[in-house]
């Protein structure tokens, strides 16, 4: 059970880390300000700030998100998103002070206050001691917007904060330096809203950006899952692949291979002169047969494994309903055997590894297309085809004990399954919003705030009705 656990958390982490990451890495390099990146939901229980963005581990795990700066897509922004805004911005001034060392070297307030408020900040406190910021900005603000020429303005910044005053900061440390504490400083900026620090808000908010900026932003987490499925599989092969041998183990009676004498320990060598070197080329080459005859060729181990004969033996397959991997059955050919389980560890020279990996990936995107198709369709039932944590927690407990190339598989085709579903036009998930971009690009505005207001809520209970049948189906399945 533990085991289970700890496999579902690490896998989803990683897949989180990767999904979270697209967003935040074409964000960043669009110019869209990223204020947090957390792995799991509030509360948050570790983090730290580096640069502008805060990073952080939330108590609640199987999600995470990328916070940008501004909310809504609006003509103008908020007096709470500007505010908040001003808060980074003060936090921006901080933490260059601290990273380019001027709160131990300055002598304009004790050492000990300097490092406990930068120690504070920096560990994720968002509410240092109020006093203590007012002061520190203060000095700041004698320190860079004081200087009467440029060019003495950017030589001080270069000492005080190691890089140059941006203009937002500039505009904070001048109306600090008014108001005397950083209080009155951002409400008074919130209020009055100069046009400059509107352009750099807008410069730098997510809902400003052109609508193909947005929709590259949001369209990067899914793709990053879809991407990293093919690299992953990649190493699989590189590091080594678990392939079944063909090997019979179990021969079920009143099938063909039974009828035609195959016995448990017999392995196929050939058929009809083909050589067949894996499990998956015998089963393949058995449901091509359109029930043909097969002339297969037999290795089979006599006197306790002393020795080995060569059999042929002629087998015609018979069509049976099996079960197939959507969970449905399905008219296919069969002999009657089942593999007895002899695996070998195959690894792939680089290009092998690289063309192999791709194509076993885009296999697997096909398989859960036609899954998808035939979930829709009916002709596959919900309940065999949907899982819930419960089901996950158990496959990757199964997958990590068979190790590393198993549970590398199973996450492979986990993030395949969150690319494609986050690209569902669902509100909340990112292929919603993509929607709601999509409309606004057809419209030429975006949709008002009460009608995506509306949809989010539709999304969030269709979402919880979802996640309540997976988990009651995965509780039926445990006492069932």
């Amino acid at each position: 059970m533990i085991t289970s656990i700890v496999a579902a958390v690490l896998i989803f982490a990683i897949l989180i880390v990767v999904h979270e990451s697209g967003h935040f890495i074409v964000a960043k390099r669009l110019g869209v300000r990223v204020t947090r990146f957390s792995i799991g939901y509030p509360p948050r229980i570790f983090g730290f700030r580096h640069g502008e963005t805060d990073y952080s581990i939330g108590a609640t795990p199987f999600g995470g998100y990328v916070k940008m700066l501004g909310d809504e897509v609006s003509e103008e922004p908020s007096i709470e998103s500007v505010k908040a805004y001003l808060k980074e911005v003060e936090l921006d001034l901080v933490c260059a002070a601290k990273a380019a060392g001027y709160l131990k070297r300055s002598g304009n307030l004790p050492d000990s206050e300097h490092k406990s408020l930068a120690e504070r900040i920096l560990s994720g406190f968002r509410n240092p001691r109020r006093a203590e910021n007012d002061q520190l900005l203060s000095v700041l603000a004698g320190e860079l917007v004081s200087p009467t020429t440029e060019s003495a303005q950017v030589g001080r910044s270069l000492q005080v904060l190691g890089r140059e005053l941006t203009d937002e900061e500039a505009l904070l440390l001048r109306e600090v330096e008014k108001a005397g504490t950083v209080k009155l400083a951002i409400e008074s900026l919130a209020e009055a809203r100069p046009s400059r620090l509107l352009e750099r808000y807008r410069a730098r908010a997510f809902p400003s950006q052109k609508l193909l900026k947005r929709i590259a932003i949001v369209s990067a987490g899914p793709i990053s899952n879809i991407l990293f499925a093919p690299l992953l599989m990649i190493v699989i092969f590189l590091t080594g692949l678990p392939t079944a041998l063909p090997v019979l183990g179990t021969v079920k009676k009143d099938l063909p291979g039974f009828a035609a004498g195959l016995h448990e320990g017999d392995r196929i060598i050939k058929i009809d002169g083909k050589p067949i070197d894996t499990w998956d080329q015998l089963s393949e080459t058995v449901k091509a047969s359109n029930g043909k005859m097969l002339d297969l060729e037999v290795r089979r181990p006599v006197d306790k494994g002393a020795s080995i004969i060569t059999l042929d033996v002629h087998v015609m397959p018979k069509q049976v309903a099996e079960k197939t991997v959507y969970g449905n059955k399905s008219p296919m050919w069969v002999i009657g055997v089942t593999p007895r389980g002899d695996v070998i560890n195959r690894r792939s020279p680089p290009l092998e590894a690289v063309t192999g990996g791709i194509a076993e990936t885009w296999q697997m995107t096909e398989t859960l297309f036609v899954g998808f198709g035939k979930l829709f369709a009916g002709s596959t039932p919900v309940r065999q085809a949907l899982g819930g944590p419960i089901m996950i927690a158990q496959m990757a407990g199964r997958e990590a004990r068979q190790g590393f190339a198993d549970v590398a598989f199973f996450t492979v085709m986990l993030s395949l399954e969150l690319g494609i579903i986050n690209l569902l036009p669902v509100p909340l998930l990112d292929g919603g919003h993509l929607a709601f971009f999509v409309i606004e690009g057809i419209r030429g505005r975006p949709l008002q705030l009460r009608h995506r207001e509306l949809a989010m809520q539709v999304g969030l209970f269709l979402l919880a009705i979802l996640m309540a049948f997976v988990i009651l189906n995965d509780i039926s399945r445990l006492i069932g």
